[in-house]
């Protein structure tokens, strides 16, 4: 992209996105705050959502909380969903809901194994003994696995959420965030694990979706485009400038979070690509294509989650609002690059 069209993309944000002044809309998300939501605080601590013409209230999510259902009925406006899955299925639903943007262009969810193990690749987990995984997990990408590279289903355990049982096996793996168990592993155990990204082996899903009802991309276009922008430029600025008051924000909303937390879980972000990576780099954060959205809908086809023709991808997202550039000039200012 041109560096006339980056500042054009800007200034569009901020001189004509024409959202009426005070819009006022709610935005859930998908847990508890915490690094991994960092660019929709820093919009809303640095102003960025109220410079283009909305007030935006985040309602956090967590294990008490079913923010989903809300969507539909217009108690909430914008929803943080977690890997396509979701949309896909509101599609087979019938639920008229639309994802704008993807502002993870990976899913940071993985498959953790003990070092020394002789697990060097990806496809070595498969000689691991038991890998603990969700009932949820099990139903969704661990099929892929079984599809993709002839996991079985047999190797599997119930993961409860502690770290407990892979620490005293240690052939033994398990899924885990990226910025979650790992840490919890290293801090408690001593030891940094291995840590296979699903998203570098082929689980194409875009991550951290933004979700809206149809019937604000059709009634109200630029409050949409408006909340994407903001939102993409809310995640340069967590990244790559001073997020300090954001993290506070993050902090006082959940105070289980601490600073060392948040550090490593930017780190790893960063590391890993999960926001800033692929075609984000070129066209701006929370881009999506028509070819990956087919890919992935083409593997969970693949791994009997969907049939075949069921889906009707046009309705499950829309690329309207996204691969503008917004917050490349940003980050420009703030990287150099």
């Amino acid at each position: 992209m041109s560096a006339f069209r980056i500042a054009v993309a800007a200034a569009t944000l901020f001189a004509t996105v024409g959202a009426q002044a005070a819009d006022k809309v709610v935005f859930a998300t998908n847990w508890k705050a915490q690094a991994e939501h960092g660019g929709y605080y820093q919009a809303l601590a640095d102003g960025t959502y109220k410079a283009c013409g909305l007030d935006v209230e985040i309602q956090m999510g967590g294990p008490s909380a079913n923010n989903r259902p809300l969507l539909p009925v217009g108690k909430i406006d914008f929803l943080m969903g977690g890997n396509m899955l979701q949309a896909f299925d509101s599609v087979k639903q019938k639920i008229p809901t639309t994802v704008v943007a993807a502002h993870f262009q990976k899913d940071p969810q993985g498959i953790i194994a003990h070092p020394n193990q002789g697990i060097e690749k990806f496809e070595d987990l498969k000689k691991a003994p038991a890998i603990l995984i969700s009932a949820y997990s099990l139903a969704g990408f661990y099929q892929w696995m079984k599809s993709q590279y002839g996991f079985k289903e047999e190797q599997t355990k119930p993961y409860n959420f502690s770290i407990a049982p892979f620490l005293v096996n240690k052939t033994w793996a398990m899924q885990g965030l990226l910025s979650s168990e790992p840490y919890s592993i290293e801090k408690e155990a001593k030891f940094k694990p291995k840590f296979f990204l699903l998203a570098d082996n082929g689980w194409s899903t875009y991550s951290n979706t933004v979700e809206t009802r149809t019937e604000l991309v059709e009634k109200k276009p630029k409050v949409v485009q408006c909340f994407v922008d903001a939102s993409a430029i809310g995640w340069t600025n967590y990244l790559y400038g001073n997020n300090k008051a954001a993290n506070e924000m993050i902090k006082k909303a959940n105070p289980e979070m601490s600073d060392d937390i948040l550090a490593y879980s930017i780190a790893k972000m960063k590391e890993y690509g999960i926001v800033d990576s692929g075609d984000a780099t070129a066209r701006g954060i929370g881009v999506m294509t028509d070819a990956r959205m087919q890919d992935f809908l083409d593997k969970m086809v693949k791994a009997g989650l969907f049939k075949p023709g069921e889906i009707d991808l046009k309705k499950a997202y829309t690329l309207k609002f996204v691969g503008g550039g917004a917050g490349l000039a940003e980050k420009k200012k703030l990287t150099g690059k």
